[in-house]
């Protein structure tokens, strides 16, 4: 267990009763043919794992029929957007770019045939991403921070946008002890230069999601420092992703908790991520995170309501 205070990184936390904690974030994410509008929105990215040995769900949609009554039920929950993942983002069985192929490509392409709803495909390999675009998804989610080069370059020839990640070393390479010299600046000048990458690829500014990575190479308590620092990210330019879901870091603020039982954590987090500028939000709670994200959206825009009428009121009285 572990508290988390200021003197933890060199920016101080945002003041819940200050005047706004944010409202200068990317204002719109594109999908393909759609420009969201979300200055004040925050879009649900529904998980959908083809694999049989998620962290979380433990291969609960491995089975291609029960994946498929899955994604319907997050559909019918409102989720904006489905993500889906044929290998693991930590250590495991090895999974080839063919294994990776037969997870994904045959799932997406019943997603795109069945839903309205945008596909994104979670995976490092430009080669996966280019099959998937192929099939109709219109979002790469890649974990290694682009390092394969093409990764953008695929983007830009499908019209696709990305999710660039930040992590310490490769994917399912085990990082039990990372650091860092500057936490929050080594993590923004990673996510700056991803995002120069695509622009010169090609890709527009709504097109380039940043995600910080929590749990990738970092400790719970760096990711829980990133996590409150979420406002900062949110100000770099680019739309920001928050995946918190059920993660490591959830289990350990406060009283340990095991995965099986994050869902109140998880749901906090979404919460203050809505507030500070996560404008997607990659959760397994589609219902929950749409409600809380709602909610939170009406009371920002009733707070914002307030102050301008007092702001006229007491330019009444001058």
């Amino acid at each position: 267990m572990f508290r988390i205070s200021c003197d933890d990184h060199n920016r101080s936390l945002p003041d819940p009763g200050g005047v706004c904690p944010i409202v200068d974030v990317y204002p719109e994410v594109r999908l393909g043919e759609r420009v969201i509008d979300t200055s004040s929105r925050s879009l649900i990215m529904g998980i959908l794992n083809r694999t049989p040995d998620s962290f979380y769900d433990k291969g609960l949609t491995w089975n291609f029929d029960s994946f498929l009554r899955r994604a319907e039920q997050l559909v019918v929950d409102g989720a904006d957007l489905l993500d889906v993942g044929g290998v693991k983002a930590g250590p495991g069985d090895e999974v080839t770019e063919a294994m990776e192929m037969d997870r994904v490509i045959p799932a997406i392409a019943a997603l795109v045939e069945r839903f309205d709803t945008p596909i994104s495909v979670d995976t490092w390999r430009a080669s996966v991403f280019a099959e998937a675009c192929r099939q109709g998804a219109v979002v790469g989610n890649d974990i290694s921070g682009f390092a394969d080069p093409a990764y953008v370059l695929t983007a830009a020839e499908f019209g696709a946008s990305v999710v660039a990640t930040h992590i310490r070393l490769a994917p399912r390479v085990p990082d039990p002890e990372p650091v860092y010299d500057d936490l929050v600046g080594d993590v923004t000048n990673f996510l700056l230069k991803r995002a120069d990458a695509a622009l010169s690829a090609g890709l527009a500014p709504n097109q380039v999601i940043l995600d910080c990575g929590l749990d990738l190479g970092k400790t719970p308590h760096m990711s829980a420092v990133l996590l409150a620092e979420s406002a900062h990210f949110a100000r770099l330019g680019f739309p920001l992703l928050l995946s918190a879901s059920n993660k490591g870091v959830l289990g350990e603020i406060g009283a340990k908790r095991p995965v099986t039982d994050r869902r109140p954590e998880s749901l906090a987090a979404t919460a203050w991520g809505a507030m500070l500028g996560c404008r997607v939000q990659r959760v397994h709670d589609v219902a929950g995170s749409r409600r809380v994200c709602d909610m939170v959206e009406a009371l920002l825009q009733a707070r914002d309501q307030c102050s301008t009428m007092f702001r006229h009121s007491g330019d009444r009285t001058h």
